[in-house]
């Protein structure tokens, strides 16, 4: 394993990091005892194959329904300084909400106390507040820390790059888990942010979220080869030292397996990368030109400055992948989560546009007068049943 300083922490931060939210028994609460024991033996021997492999970071969330409490059967059998443990809880307007939330987050682990404590899902300019406020959670996280139960506090979020760049600007966080991979890069000035503050920086699910890398189209196979899209895509982001973990969100002992064999190229990325790189923009550009390859997303509202709040950037960006790459499946998932995913994955999807007027929203475009048939041809390719995210599933 390799090992990269986590930011103003001074941790020693393994590059991967064992993601709790695939192997637990269930997203809602329910009691140890009624979690069935070969669930339980899976997650044990997952957490062993990860400490076995150097992979000592070991995050997990409130919300991540039963993973807490049986993490809490695993790691106290652990020396507690060979581990380093983040757990997540959501901010919330009630600061006594969040500090009983928090308490039962300690309690599950059986843990004295957490070395990484993240804000989880910081992701609208209310949840910051709510965040950094006088008395806010922020502040319960600091009484905490002269306890000793928590060591560092960071945040994690799914929302738009101003608003982490907020977060990150108001100077009193350690570190930041966010989305960048090489399918969607747009937070790399967050990246940039973080660094200047001397902030760890956690990739969250480069390869599921990243592309449901775990099954990827044979297009896809076919443009990273000689690599896997997984060992492609983690090369690409641990190629900047100013990323130092990506998750890896396991769900049995051998899913690391095929990302371990990242680390033995790492040295030979600025080799590996660049042909697969020119590889993956010559199929976009064959696809579209390189016109709307380079520009598509100039001028694209938010979804609240948009008719019926419909989120253009998500739905072109899903379908440039869908053609391009073959990436359907993926797509799909994502496409019909627009609609549940609240402030995770705001926005509508393209539905009934024939009666929504784009001219005054677009008007910032080079693409205006296309794009409303772009969205109508993404809907038709893409609406399925709708997708609920995983908590909530």
């Amino acid at each position: 394993m390799q090992y990269r300083r986590f930011g103003r922490t001074e941790l020693q931060m393994p590059v991967f990091s064992c993601g709790g939210m695939r192997y637990q028994y269930k997203w809602q609460d329910v009691p140890q005892s009624s979690i069935p024991a070969d669930n339980q033996d899976n997650v044990k021997a997952t957490i062993h194959r990860a400490v076995a492999c150097g992979i000592n970071h070991i995050e997990t969330a409130r919300g991540y329904g039963t993973s807490e409490i049986q993490l809490g059967e695993i790691l106290p059998e652990f020396p507690r300084e060979q581990l380093i443990v983040q757990t997540k809880v959501g901010p919330t307007e009630d600061p006594q909400e969040f500090r009983k939330t928090l308490e039962q987050s300690l309690s599950n682990l059986k843990l004295d106390y957490v070395d990484l404590l993240g804000i989880h899902g910081i992701n609208t300019p209310q949840l910051l507040d709510y965040s950094i406020r006088p008395g806010g959670c922020l502040d319960v996280v600091k009484e905490f820390q002269a306890q000793g139960r928590v060591r560092f506090v960071g945040f994690s979020t799914h929302g738009p790059t101003e608003v982490i760049r907020q977060a990150i600007e108001t100077k009193r966080f350690d570190y930041v888990n966010l989305h960048w991979y090489y399918i969607n890069q747009v937070n790399w000035p967050a990246i940039e942010a973080a660094t200047q503050q001397d902030m760890g920086v956690f990739i969250i699910s480069p390869s599921n979220k990243g592309g449901n890398l775990y099954s990827p189209p044979e297009k896809l196979v076919e443009l990273c080869d000689p690599l896997s899209p997984i060992v492609f895509n983690n090369l690409f982001c641990l190629q900047h030292p100013q990323v130092h973990t990506l998750s890896i969100g396991a769900s049995r002992p051998t899913d690391f397996d095929e990302h371990l064999k990242t680390l033995s190229l790492l040295e030979k990325a600025d080799e590996l990368l660049p042909p697969i790189i020119e590889r993956l923009e010559k199929a976009a550009i064959a696809r579209f030109g390189e016109d709307w390859v380079r520009s598509w997303h100039i001028g694209l509202p938010k979804p609240e400055e948009t008719p019926n709040s419909i989120n253009i950037h998500q739905i072109l960006w899903l379908r440039n992948l869908a053609i391009a790459y073959d990436m359907v499946d993926y797509a799909k998932m994502r496409y019909n989560l627009l609609g549940n995913g609240n402030h995770w994955f705001p926005g509508e999807k393209a539905e009934a546009i024939h009666t929504v007027d784009f001219s005054q929203c677009l008007a910032r475009s080079p693409h205006a007068d296309k794009i409303p048939g772009l969205l109508a041809d993404a809907h038709q390719l893409l609406a399925g049943e709708s997708v609920k995210r995983l908590s909530q599933q």
